[in-house]
């Protein structure tokens, strides 16, 4: 296993809904850490790089709800 991060910026503000999708990503193949930034407006995504690539994490992101962009 190869642990990376990677930081990807919220295009839309925190709402409760978003923080829970959030906080359950780490339930996604391949994602073993989620962490929102201090200032709430990114998020630091700890995955396994022999499973992903940083766009597939993008997408399992995105697909699950979460608008973002590579910061």
């Amino acid at each position: 296993m190869t642990k990376v991060q990677i930081r990807f910026r919220l295009r839309q503000p925190l709402s409760d809904r978003l923080f829970q999708t959030i906080s359950s990503a780490h339930t996604l193949y391949g994602i073993q850490r989620v962490q929102l930034s201090p200032a709430m407006d990114s998020l630091t995504v700890e995955y396994d790089a022999t499973r992903l690539r940083p766009a597939e994490v993008e997408a399992a992101l995105s697909g699950a709800g979460i608008a973002i962009e590579q910061a």
